[in-house]
């Protein structure tokens, strides 16, 4: 049987200047639980997994919303594994992230890997409404296949809007119906592991990151707009939290953490 669930996180910065979390509703497989954050006046949400999803059918979700002035770092206690649902006629599952960002307010989303088991079928799908003052920090990160085993098919689009105009809109496809030269030299060359780090700061209308690469298997590119897109390949998760530390302190000018 497919779950359909919606996890629901609203953060606003209240009186004392520390940012409060109203809104904190888990729903089936979304558990969300509040974590102490590295900076004592902002909030840390993390998303715990309570049962095993998304399977195939599953329609799964997460919304949050950052108002104005207030800081929230969302992530995770483990990685999140797509895997076949019952039967041989499963329908996709979908993954679905919604997030609104409000003026001045920071938003830092740094799951752990999105791992794609073989015969998984999964759509996923990330929204971002930015205020024009809005920061963001975003990870992905997407395992193809466990170890010992192929990839599922895995589709993931991510769109953001800042100020109501498009900054972003990308849609990457690997596994079985995949488009052809997925895993090809000039994709991913053999790695297992790909993954992304976008990162939008008004400062960078002032001063942006220049394109360039970071080691073998990554590329900086600044966008239209204060942000800089990190996409990186690597053979397995372990190096590829790696590249995308290194480069989140190198465009944030702070020690890898």
């Amino acid at each position: 049987m497919s779950v359909q669930a919606t996890a629901r996180i609203n953060a606003v910065l209240d009186s004392r200047g520390v940012t409060s979390l109203p809104v904190l509703e888990s729903d089936g497989p979304l558990a969300l639980r509040r974590t102490r954050a590295a900076n004592g006046p902002n909030a840390r949400v993390t998303v715990v997994g309570a049962m095993s999803a998304p399977l195939g059918g599953d329609r799964l979700a997460i919304e949050a919303r950052v108002e104005e002035d207030a800081r929230l770092t969302v992530d995770s206690a483990a990685a999140t594994v797509a895997l076949p649902g019952p039967g041989a006629a499963a329908e996709p599952a979908t993954y679905e992230i919604r997030l609104d960002v409000g003026e001045r307010a920071g938003l830092c989303w740094l799951p752990e890997q999105l791992v794609s088991a073989h015969g998984s079928v999964l759509h996923m799908t990330t929204r971002i409404e930015l205020a024009p003052t809005a920061r963001l920090v975003l990870r992905e990160e997407q395992i193809l296949g466990r170890h010992g085993e192929s990839t599922g098919t895995l589709t993931s689009r991510l769109r953001v809007h800042r100020a109501g105009r498009p900054l972003i809109d990308q849609q990457v496809a690997y596994g079985p119906g995949a488009p052809g030269g997925w895993d090809g030299a000039a994709v991913l060359g053999g790695h297992r592991a790909v993954g992304q780090l976008l990162v939008v700061d008004p400062s960078f209308d002032e001063k942006c990151p220049e394109a360039r690469l970071l080691g073998p298997t990554a590329v900086l590119t600044p966008l239209v707009g204060p942000a800089v897109l990190v996409t990186a390949v690597a053979p397995d998760a372990r190096l590829l939290r790696r590249v995308l530390s290194d480069a989140l302190s190198d465009v944030l000018d702070t020690p890898a953490g």
